[in-house]
């Protein structure tokens, strides 16, 4: 029972919204409705399926377009049984999660589309997943093709350096380019004494907080790059958070590590010469990681002369798409067979995965939605402070997408203070703190900062983590449920870590 309170408080965000009626306390008013219209026609990146209903609501002169509360229960369905399915029903669940998956979207999406009449929401999914899932199926078959070989003496010390290394690299290739990159070194690293714990630090540090410096590193960042935030407000604002968030991690997990890490010696052991040597199989595929980092540029709304799908005056990528699924298909076929074998390399993790996701990204369009229009009304506005915003993005980033929860929170704090998401100067001004009395680089750092950080509570808070814990299986470690995560590691480790971020950057802001 203690387990499903806490899975449950964990979705209290989504409860919150859920239990309002939609037509009352998220009507939006004309003005919310006008940005929310104008925020669909600029950027389909906006990840926010609330702005498609607002249109839809426009076009009709009425909100019959928004989806019911009921609708999210799907969405809190498949989290549950993502939670539970390998612990209680293993065998039923590892046969059958991805036809699980795929029916509770389908159910949403057709609900959308024949009961609602609104295309616009699966539209933008379907755009949001692709994107997606090119995204990492590029950078985690190009990885892949890299076997980076460490014969050094897996100690405390060593495994913490490795780490704050991998948090470095995410933000140059991104958090999933630097798991896929790593995960399997470390493994390696820690052959014959690889427990569960290493690889839980390795997602909280390496897949999450590492990448808050600049917008490459995790998606939202990138989102908020594209929107107007500077491409250096990063690093200069996140800093100080990212500092002693990884400091903090890094030295319980020294102290674990040296707690739990060591081997009972055994008089007969063989002893093993290290020669602290480090090589690398496929460096090529360098390579290929670069032509992806590139290629996440190549947006049609930023970029003009880009290609691109328009569907109702917005404008859909397909180009980067397609560049990157090449690359995944190149990459693959011309990689090092040695750095193939040498990583076990299959398609496993990432079939998971698209799977799981094609689930979510299909059923948490209410939810979104729900949250989206609150987060958009005078109601919602009132509430705007750096603690809500920080708190708010925080809990969502958990269980939803980050990258729609950050945007739904900027756009609501940027209207409390007159100002519109999709208007770059204003972006930039509130980046800037050059807005009114408010203290706005404070909002937009709890914003920042929440959103990449509560992304390491759960399992599907981030991409990366899902694919990590995959790997990490295939590699004969046992790793927590989706409870034992939160139990055994987040809520006891990093949840205090979120509260003294909040502590020391933002409770007196």
């Amino acid at each position: 029972m203690k387990k499903y309170l806490i899975s449950l408080s964990i979705l209290f965000g989504i409860l919150f919204f859920g239990l309002l009626e939609p037509t009352q306390s998220f009507a939006l008013s004309a003005e919310n409705l006008t940005e929310a219209t104008a925020q669909i026609e600029t950027n389909h990146q906006d990840h926010d399926s609330a702005t498609s209903v607002a249109d839809h609501a426009e076009s009709e002169g009425h909100d019959s377009h928004t989806a019911p509360t009921w609708l999210v229960i799907p969405f809190i369905t498949l989290l549950l049984m993502i939670a539970t399915g390998p612990l209680f029903y293993e065998h039923f669940w590892h046969h059958n999660y991805p036809k699980i998956a795929v029916g509770f979207a389908a159910l949403v999406v057709l609900y959308y589309l024949f009961v609602l009449g609104n295309v616009h929401g699966p539209v933008h999914a379907l755009a949001e997943y692709v994107q997606f899932i090119a995204l990492l199926a590029s950078l985690y078959v190009a990885s892949g093709g890299i076997l980076i070989e460490i014969d050094k003496k897996a100690t405390p010390l060593a495994n913490v350096s490795l780490l704050l290394i991998g948090a470095v690299v995410s933000n140059l290739i991104g958090t999933t380019g630097a798991s896929m990159l790593l995960i399997r070194p470390f493994i390696r690293l820690n052959k014959g004494n690889i427990q569960a714990y290493h690889v839980v630090f390795f997602i909280l540090m390496v897949s999450n907080v590492g990448g808050s410096l600049t917008p490459i590193g995790d998606p939202p960042l990138f989102l908020g790059f594209l929107k107007g935030v500077p491409f250096f407000w990063t690093i200069e604002h996140n800093w100080p958070a990212w500092a002693l968030a990884l400091s903090l991690l890094g030295v319980i997990f020294y102290f674990v590590d040296r707690r739990f890490g060591k081997l009972e010696e055994d008089e007969f052991t063989e002893v093993i010469t290290y020669t602290n040597k480090f090589s690398m199989v496929g460096i090529k595929n360098f390579g290929w990681l670069f032509v992806i980092i590139c290629a996440v540029f190549l947006d049609p709304n930023v970029i003009e002369g880009v290609p691109a799908i328009v569907y109702d005056g917005q404008k859909f990528s397909y180009l980067r798409e397609i560049i990157m699924l090449s690359v995944a298909f190149f990459s693959y076929k011309f990689a090092d067979q040695r750095a193939l074998k040498g990583n076990e390399f299959n398609f496993e993790p990432i079939r998971e995965v698209a799977f799981i996701f094609v689930g979510i990204f299909g059923t948490m369009m209410p939810a979104l939605e729900l949250v989206g229009n609150f987060a958009k009304s005078p109601e919602g506005a009132e509430m705007i402070t750096v603690n809500t915003l920080y708190w708010g993005t925080g809990t969502l980033s958990a269980v939803l997408d980050n990258a729609p929860t950050y945007l739904n929170f900027l756009a609501a704090a940027m209207a409390s203070e007159g100002a519109s998401i999709n208007n770059i100067a204003e972006v930039r001004e509130f980046a800037a703190n050059s807005m009114n009395d408010s203290d706005t680089t404070f909002q937009l750092m709890a914003i920042a900062i929440s959103s990449v950080f509560f992304g390491a509570m759960t399992y599907i808070g981030n991409g990366p983590n899902f694919m990590v814990k995959s790997i990490a299986e295939q590699n004969g470690v046992k790793m927590p449920s989706f409870f034992g995560y939160l139990i055994r590691f987040t809520i006891p480790i990093l949840l205090p870590i979120l509260f003294l971020i909040w502590l020391v950057f933002f409770a007196f802001a």
